[in-house]
């Protein structure tokens, strides 16, 4: 396959531009100082990677507040097929930087086709998050997309063979890989302080396969919800206002891997990071009535512990630490850890380590450190904490995961070719029928 053509960026039009000039005498531009970051702590325009938005329900206004008051960016435009929605993201953003420039959109190709835009957000429902990527790198945008990235295998490796083949910088929306307590866990596991690991723990919800549909009601004027464009690659099914309002989830058509990957998405990645081996994956799993167990070559097992109350009493789990907790233990220690940012780990000679998350936990998750590591990169060209490559390795085994609970039977997959070993019937559900002309 060649190399997919990258389009210009914002500032390779205006390199280009400048070129032109060839140092001639030009009519000065006159451009706004606002434009010009001429703010106490802004940086100028021209310093400031542009940003828009694709999807702005509750979890992108969550993300958005952790970016907007990064000086390094500006958001200039939202994209919403839901009315409501567009007018909530403009209202966020123009409050933010006190104008109203931000412009809004329901088709997202107007953001895929403007040379001002540097980088897209990418924050709609599961089944848009890798074809909107995909079509956004190969348009020559940065992504940070919100999880999971690709509601399918397949998807999963689509984006990430585009974003190596165009050069674009991802940045996957697990942003555990930028939160200190997590990380500082996943230190401790690396570095050998608990012995040789053996088991690796992951807090997921308990998987549910549901295929029903809601009852149909009115679809409403294409201005106020476009649907069409709501289900996008998804198979087509009538208009039920909950679906718009966030009640798609578990549904198999919208979701990933039977909500598996809403949890494990996350925690399966830090076991991942934990064993060493964003480049590989679990080769066999098995699924029983609370757990699926991923084996690694060398016998190094991931449980997927089912959670039946994942908000309230997470049985098994050390509850004071919070909401997607991790466990690794090692034949000399373990630890554990959860979003409320406090650590436990044994034996008690590394208490000293984690003493301060202890003492000042941070509650909750710093969306803005994983921007942060996304923009750097996309200054630098570099790669990011979560990049495509990482996601590929750990949303696959998360498929594969929800595939022999879905199958209920053991599957062993080949880590390199990314196919199931004599099971045709997985290697057929690796990818889904798309609807037309939604196909990436």
């Amino acid at each position: 396959m060649g190399m997919t053509p990258i389009k210009p960026t914002r500032r390779d039009w205006l390199r280009g531009s400048m070129a032109a000039a060839g140092g001639a005498m030009a009519m000065p531009w006159i451009v706004p100082a606002s434009a010009l970051g001429r703010q106490p702590g802004r940086k100028a325009a021209s310093e400031r990677i542009t940003m828009g938005v694709i999807g702005f329900g509750p979890r992108c206004t969550y993300v958005m507040k952790a970016m907007l008051p990064l000086d390094d960016m500006q958001c200039v435009t939202v994209c919403d097929v839901q009315r409501s929605r567009r007018e909530n993201g403009k209202k966020l953003v123009d409050e933010h930087y006190g104008n109203a420039d931000c412009t809004v959109t329901r088709d997202f190709h107007e953001l895929l086709d403007r040379p001002d835009l540097d980088a897209l957000l990418i924050a709609t429902g599961d089944r848009w998050h890798g074809p909107a990527s995909i079509m956004a790198a190969k348009a020559g945008k940065d992504v940070y997309s919100e999880k999971p990235c690709g509601l399918t295998i397949e998807i999963c490796q689509k984006l990430d063979d585009t974003f190596r083949q165009t050069g674009r910088v991802f940045q996957a929306g697990t942003q555990r890989r930028s939160v200190a307590n997590f990380q500082k866990a996943v230190e401790l596991a690396t570095s050998g302080k608990l012995g040789t690991l053996k088991t690796l723990y992951a807090s997921v919800y308990r998987p549910t396969l549901d295929n029903s549909w809601l009852p149909g009601e009115p679809t409403p004027p294409v201005d106020v919800c476009d649907w069409d464009r709501w289900l996008g690659p998804a198979p087509w099914r009538p208009y039920n206002e909950a679906y718009v309002q966030g009640r798609w989830r578990g549904y198999w058509d919208f979701d990933s891997g039977a909500r598996l990957l809403d949890w494990a998405a996350h925690t399966l990645d830090l076991c991942q990071q934990a064993k060493g081996a964003d480049d590989t994956m679990p080769v066999e799993y098995e699924p029983a009535e609370h757990r699926i167990t991923c084996r690694y070559e060398d016998g190094v097992e991931i449980i997927l512990d089912f959670l039946d109350d994942p908000f309230g009493d997470r049985k098994g789990w050390i509850n004071e630490l919070g909401t997607c907790p991790v466990r690794f233990v090692g034949e000399e220690g373990w630890v554990e850890t959860g979003d409320n940012g406090g650590i436990v780990v044994e034996p008690s000679s590394l208490r000293a380590e984690v003493a301060d998350f202890s003492a000042n936990p941070q509650v909750g998750l710093d969306v803005g450190a994983h921007a942060k590591d996304w923009f750097a990169a996309i200054r630098s060209r570099g790669t990011t904490a979560a990049n495509s490559s990482i996601m590929r390795h750990s949303h696959i085994a998360c498929h594969a995961a929800a595939l022999s609970w879905v199958l209920g039977r053991t599957l062993r997959i080949d880590p390199d070719r990314e196919e199931f070993i004599n099971d045709d019937e997985a290697n057929g559900l690796r990818s889904r029928p798309e609807r037309e002309p939604y196909t990436v």
